[in-house]
């Protein structure tokens, strides 16, 4: 069982800028996906994008040494991740080449409410607060603007939300399993093995549904497939491990915040998607919900506690 090294380090001015620093560039991540779009198919371009960030994920493993080993009785659940993996990237692929990116960022952070509301009941000790029932009531407010909006949106794109959303909730579940068995793995082996496995299958997809698999490449294509490959799928996971190493979850995630705001902006900067006043309702719910969630309280009250064992 690998060891539990956090060290839980208090957050220096520099550290919080450098967590600010890459929550927005996970914050313009569905940007570059939506962007790519127009020169390669949602399938192929997963593909290539996983694909990418599996060898730079085994040469970092290589050069640090870290072993890729798994023992045999671990598989069946790395061959469930994989399966909830390329089921809920295909969902949020096909749904985001529907939809628009804007209203991707905001349900995709319908996330951590989810969890929260399924760890309750998965996850021992993990229980709902009343801080926390209030976060997810903030966070659900915030999904219900997205569908309140009605100017300006096709069926296709209607369509497309449903789709993300139900692509966000094998998220959940996705990462309610991995929260119960990560004691249990090294953290690179729930990653580099979804990730691995899942490419050719993306591929396999492009063949079938991307017609064409690529329609153009310039720079700005390129530029927009490196950036989820090499910026967020790679860097950006050792990044975040390496910080959640020295100084915990807790501190870490307060910022995510930041993560819808940045992705909205960007949206209507590079993609020229409207910011209506609907959005920008479900913007702030959605934010405030997640910092509420992230605002650690010393003696958290249970709202409702576990029920007796049968």
């Amino acid at each position: 069982m690998p060891k539990n090294n956090n060290q839980n380090n208090e957050l220096t001015l520099g550290v919080s800028l450098y967590t600010i620093f890459l929550c927005a560039l996970f914050g313009a991540n569905t940007i570059a996906i939506k962007y790519s779009f127009f020169g390669m198919g949602a399938f192929t371009t997963a593909g290539i994008r996983f694909s990418v960030a599996t060898l730079v994920l085994f040469c970092w493993a290589k050069w640090t040494r870290k072993s890729l080993v798994v023992k045999k009785e671990q598989w069946h659940h790395i061959a469930f991740l994989t399966i909830g993996f390329f089921i809920q990237l295909s969902l949020f692929n096909l749904g985001l080449n529907m939809s628009q990116a804007s209203r991707a960022i905001l349900l995709i952070n319908l996330l951590p409410f989810l969890v929260l509301f399924l760890a309750h009941y998965f996850i021992p000790d993990d229980r709902i607060t009343i801080r926390k029932l209030i976060g997810i009531f903030s966070g659900f407010i915030g999904v219900a603007f997205i569908f309140l909006e009605k100017s300006g949106l096709t069926s296709e794109v209607k369509v497309g939300d449903m789709i993300i959303l139900a692509g966000t909730l094998i998220w959940a579940c996705d990462t309610v399993y991995r929260k119960r068995i990560l004691m249990d793995f090294d953290p690179l082996h729930l990653v580099f093995y979804p990730m691995a496995f899942s490419a050719p299958l993306f591929f396999i997809e492009a063949v079938i549904w991307d017609n064409p698999m690529f329609i153009y490449l310039d720079y700005r294509i390129m530029i927009s497939f490196m950036y989820q490959s090499l910026v967020t799928a790679s860097f950006g996971f050792l990044a975040w491990n390496y910080l959640l190493q020295k100084h915990g979850a807790v501190a870490l995630y307060s910022f995510t915040f930041i993560m819808p705001i940045i992705g909205i902006i960007l949206s209507n900067l590079i993609l020229s998607e409207p910011i209506t006043l609907k959005i920008v309702f479900s913007l702030l719910f959605i934010t405030s919900g997640i910092f509420i969630l992230n605002f650690k309280l010393k003696r958290p009250e249970v709202l409702f506690p576990p029920r007796a064992e049968m």
